[in-house]
C-alpha cells in the first residue's frame, strides 16, 4: 500500500485537521507530557503537526518544519525520553480510534511515528 493511499483512507485533509485538534487536547491534558508544551505557541504547533501528519500519511508535502532531531533537541535537553514518545504515540493512536480509523491503519501510523523516534530523541 503506498502512503498516499493511507492519507486518503484516513480521510484526507479534514481527518488530519480533526486528528490534530483532538490529539493536542489529549496531549495538553496528559500529565506525562503536557509540560513540554508550556511555552509553545499552540496555533503554530498545530499547523506544523498538520503539515507533518499530512506528509507522514503520504498527502501533499507542505512540511517545512525543522528536521526531527533539530526540532526536538531543546526538549531532549530538558529530559524528553522514550516514555514521552510512547505517550505521544499512545495519544495519537487513541485520537485515531476516536475518529473511527481502522486498527490496521492505526498500526501503520504508529510505525511511521516510531520510525522517527531516534531522530526525535537525538540518538
Amino acid at each position: 500500500m503506498n502512503n498516499n493511499h493511507l492519507f486518503e483512507q484516513i480521510g484526507g485533509v479534514a481527518a488530519v485537521d480533526a486528528a490534530t485538534d483532538i490529539f493536542y487536547r489529549k496531549v495538553l491534558t496528559d500529565d506525562r507530557i503536557s509540560h513540554f508544551f508550556d511555552d509553545v505557541d499552540m496555533a503554530k504547533q498545530a499547523a506544523k503537526q498538520k503539515a507533518f501528519l499530512t506528509m507522514a500519511f503520504g498527502g501533499p508535502n507542505n512540511y517545512t518544519g525543522l528536521n526531527m532531531r533539530d526540532g526536538h533537541a531543546h526538549l531532549v535537553k530538558i529530559g524528553l525520553n522514550d516514555t514521552h514518545v510512547d505517550a505521544v504515540i499512545e495519544n495519537l493512536a487513541n485520537t485515531l480510534r476516536e475518529l473511527g480509523v481502522d486498527e490496521k491503519l492505526i498500526s501503520q501510523v504508529g510505525g511511521i511515528a516510531n520510525s522517527v523516534r531516534d531522530d526525535v530523541l537525538g540518538r
